[in-house]
């Protein structure tokens, strides 16, 4: 029940030698000024194992750290993304595969010697927290398989638990919408319409409220367009006051290998302009040099 994606706009370098990069951008930040130029033309056009890669050339035949020497160079928007807001915590987590969460749990652990489900426990509370660490645990089932029984149970066990009662019994959606694999959830929520007469990102709209219930709605999108639901992410760090810029280059770096494509089209069918002249319009010099080779084209 995978979706069919179109994929990414950045592939491997085909011609690619990593300390050769790194040399280059050596060049490109020493002496007067720093050549943006060279910089975007390397990093933006490499896909992410390529660019550890080079980080670890540069270190290897130059003796100092790349992200280190970028960020002194590239003041302003590019070494951005890190931090710890709820909105990047649900986006990540909501929106990975098991196998990519795993991954992140191991590398975590690497770069910081403290467990990514400790660093939750300490920085959220209540069932916020509980859902996070859930879907930290990487343990949602990946199989197809659908128990028709179960699933008519979930759907029940849902509507019971929120519109059928006072107050909303917020276990029973943490369960079901962190454990289950997607082709069931995706059943689930059609029967839940069904008996409830209402969408389930309705009733989670009017059952719960805060972070818990930004991140089952995310869950809920994830399973129904992933690409659609980034493409909800892009629009809302652009539009209106200021830009998140945050949201928009994690979005733009992190899945511009994966699904641009897909989310490209997605924004255009939601909004009605591409998602090109969006970033065009919002941002300017380098950043929106790398930002529009990230996108790929215009729609």
């Amino acid at each position: 029940m995978a979706m069919e994606t179109k994929g990414g706009t950045i592939k491997a370098a085909s011609v690619f030698n990593a300390s050769e990069d790194a040399q280059t951008l050596r060049k490109a930040m020493k002496g007067f000024g720093t050549d943006e130029d060279a910089i975007i033309n390397v990093l933006a056009y490499r896909n992410t194992a390529q660019r550890q890669e080079i980080r670890t050339a540069y270190k290897t035949t130059i003796g100092r750290d790349l992200i280190d020497d970028l960020k002194s160079e590239l003041s302003g928007n590019f070494e951005r993304g890190a931090g710890t807001d709820e909105g990047c915590l649900i986006e990540i987590l909501a929106s990975r595969t098991p196998e990519e969460i795993r991954r992140i749990n191991q590398t975590y652990q690497l770069q910081y010697g403290r467990s990514l489900e400790d660093d939750i426990r300490s920085d959220t509370s209540f069932m916020f927290q509980r859902v996070l660490v859930s879907l930290s645990a990487g343990g949602r089932d990946e199989t197809n398989y659908l128990d028709d029984a179960l699933m008519r149970q979930d759907a029940q066990d849902l509507y019971e638990a929120g519109e059928k009662r006072w107050g909303t019994d917020e276990v029973k959606f943490l369960t079901v919408l962190c454990s289950r694999n997607r082709n069931h959830l995706l059943h689930v929520f059609d029967e839940y319409k069904r008996i409830s007469q209402k969408d389930i990102e309705q009733s989670i709209k009017s059952e719960t409220s805060g972070s818990f219930e930004d991140a089952l709605l995310a869950i809920v999108k994830c399973m129904r367009n992933k690409s659609a639901y980034f493409a909800e992410r892009l629009y809302k760090s652009m539009k209106g006051l200021g830009t998140d810029d945050d949201t928009l280059i994690r979005v733009m770096v992190s899945r511009a290998e994966i699904d641009m494509l897909d989310i490209r089209a997605n924004f255009k069918r939601l909004y009605g302009k591409s998602l090109y002249s969006f970033i065009k319009g919002d941002t300017s010099g380098d950043y929106r040099k790398v930002l529009l080779i990230l996108c790929g084209g215009d729609d």
